[in-house]
């Protein structure tokens, strides 16, 4: 815990951690996976290399029948006897790139899941701060794009670099052996390939950079745009949203033809090169063929040798690409699951027996990590079971102070207490298993309402399920429904009404049946009528527990033990709804500007 260090401060103390990470710190993110399937690796790279090596035995084989054909020495039986072993060779690789593709590229799938595994539970750890500063789509991006190129690097990146190391280690090899000389002409615009190749994949990893940077808005916007769809239908946006999106689209495009340039040079001048080795041999090898330097199936055997060279060439330009986008891809990984939250359990978070589930606040004032305006200042007051009202002008701190209550953001030692003990002394689950939330704008997901209202708890029973929604004054809607609680409710509950939805949550957290309710103006979208029956509910449900209900609905603070009046961050008042109606006036012009609503309603 940061203890009285200041918002600001841990924020510039964090991002001076966010320097681009090196080559060992991201390899360190895939050592582990590759020593859990060294077995399999191991095999598998076992079968690469000897499909490679059984390939270089071909070029051998054809020698043979060449020269034997050429000396007049050939016969039937020995040329079935080379082609028979050909086949045979053919049927071996054939298994055994089986072999090698199921272990390696496998083992690709399993590293690919072993990351995004990581980068789900970094996400679930973390803290609001983290999602302030980075938008789901870019999330997103992180999972589907960046993952699937280091996928690709672990995957066929490895192969193909071993591959090309061993095939032509081993190719040119067997070239110096039919003539070193004639190996030197082919090999000689092989260093055009390196320095080719390094110009353009500095080029390339800024490019694939720029292409997963668009591709987190493109999806962002996508995603934004869907949850929010008869918003834009509402104000006729529709034409102006899809030229956006074409917009970005376009960027996207952009940025994947100019990656596309770069590999569109390396490819070709991987080819070019093979082809001017081949020139060399036309040249030189058919001038030493004839003067009988080297025999007609040396000559042929070269040939094949060279052009076995031309993928390992063509694998340099697209095993470069593959790291390029692999290594910018893992960086991008590393940058996020490296992010730290500012809200961390403390080193000491023992188990601590917590008395009762009373809150005490002590000159609590807190700004959001980024602004540096005040949202609450010097606020005090000791709460203890009952219903509590929080009332307030807009912007005064009222959904500032339910978020601390849950240790959504970090706050310095010494401020906020409950059972007795300093929040910054218990650790998260332990405080927050003992409190359930339900805010104005409740999360819901696009399933059943049953798997909707059972989400807080593991396991519910459908009599408790069922029992939640009729205190939460849900269950008479939903049996209107034809498929009652196995109605599928769409994106975000789109199904529902807004007071519906919001009903749905709270009955999602009474099933939880926890010590403290947080009800930030959970209820606005309820009538009158109905917000009634539900906090009478819970006087009766939840008797001798503590309830928090942000509302600015007089008729509902009334019928509360307490209500804590927020002004500007400062707490104003903390009296009785009689109280307040004598001494405070933000409450009586609330109460005279309600009652005259509700004539002009009556009349």
């Amino acid at each position: 815990m940061h203890g009285n260090q200041s918002h600001k401060e841990i924020v510039e103390e964090a991002d001076t951690k966010g320097r681009p990470a090196g080559l060992a710190t991201l390899l360190a993110l895939l050592i582990p996976q590759f020593r859990k399937h060294r077995w399999r690796l191991l095999v598998g790279f076992l079968a690469l290399i000897f499909v490679d090596f059984l390939q270089l035995i071909i070029p051998r084989i054809l020698k043979t029948g060449i020269d034997s054909l050429s000396a007049v020495t050939a016969s039937s039986g020995l040329l079935l006897k080379l082609g028979g072993l050909i086949i045979l060779i053919a049927l071996l690789i054939v298994l055994l790139r089986f072999v090698w593709r199921t272990l390696i590229i496998g083992f690709s799938r399993y590293l690919e899941q072993a990351i995004r595994n990581r980068i789900f539970n970094h996400i679930l750890g973390m803290d609001q701060p983290f999602f302030e500063k980075r938008t789901t789509g870019d999330i997103m991006a992180h999972t589907s794009n960046d993952l699937a190129a280091v996928q690709m690097a672990c995957g066929m990146g490895m192969v193909a670099a071993v591959d090309a190391i061993v095939l032509s280690v081993a190719a040119i090899g067997f070239m110096v052996h039919i003539h070193p000389m004639l190996t030197v002409a082919a090999l000689l615009p092989m260093p055009i390939l390196a320095i080719s190749t390094r110009l353009l994949s500095a080029r390339l990893h800024h490019r694939f950079n720029t292409v997963q940077e668009q591709f987190s808005l493109l999806t962002e916007f996508a995603r934004a745009t869907t949850i929010s769809v008869k918003l834009t239908k509402a104000y006729t946006l529709e034409a102006i949203q899809a030229l956006e999106f074409d917009r970005i689209g376009k960027k996207y495009v952009a940025a994947n033809i100019r990656v596309a340039m770069v590999q569109g040079l390396l490819f070709p001048a991987s080819t070019l090169i093979g082809n001017l080795g081949l020139l060399a041999i036309l040249v030189f090898g058919g001038r030493l063929a004839i003067r009988d330097v080297i025999t007609m199936g040396d000559f042929v055997a070269f040939i094949t040798y060279l052009q076995m060279l031309i993928w390992p060439m063509m694998a340099v330009g697209w095993v470069a690409n593959l790291l390029q986008r692999g290594v910018t891809a893992l960086r991008r990984i590393h940058t996020l699951i490296s992010s730290e939250a500012l809200l961390l359990d403390p080193p000491q978070a023992a188990f601590r027996e917590i008395e009762g589930h009373h809150f005490v606040i002590k000159h609590l004032s807190f700004s959001y990590p980024t602004s540096a305006r005040r949202e609450l200042s010097d606020v005090s007051f000791t709460l203890h079971s009952g219903i509590i009202g929080i009332t307030g002008r807009t912007g005064s701190g009222k959904t500032t102070l339910c978020k601390l209550l849950m240790r959504l953001y970090p706050v310095a030692d010494g401020m906020i207490f409950f059972g007795g003990h300093d929040v910054n002394q218990l650790s998260l689950d332990q405080l927050r298993s003992r409190i359930a939330y339900v805010s104005q704008e409740p999360v819901l997901f696009s399933d059943t309402i049953r798997a909707n209202i059972g989400f807080g708890k593991e396991e519910a029973s459908p009599e408790e399920i069922e029992q939640a929604a009729v205190d939460a004054a849900l269950h008479e809607d939903i049996i209107e429904f034809r498929e009652g609680y196995d109605t599928l409710i769409g994106e975000r509950g789109v199904m529902l009404s807004g007071g519906q939805r919001q009903r749905l949550a709270l009955a999602r957290a009474l099933l939880c049946d926890r010590p403290v309710l947080v009800i930030d103006d959970g209820l606005s979208a309820v009538d009158t009528v109905t917000e009634n029956r539900i906090l009478e509910v819970l006087r009766h449900r939840l008797a001798g527990k503590t309830v928090f209900i942000v509302s600015n609905r007089i008729k509902l603070l009334s019928m509360t033990d307490r209500i804590l009046v927020l002004d500007r961050g400062r707490l104003v008042s903390n009296a009785t709804h009689h109280v307040l109606l004598e001494e405070n006036a933000f409450y009586q012009v609330m109460y005279r500007k309600q009652q005259r609503h509700n004539l002009t309603e009556n009349r």
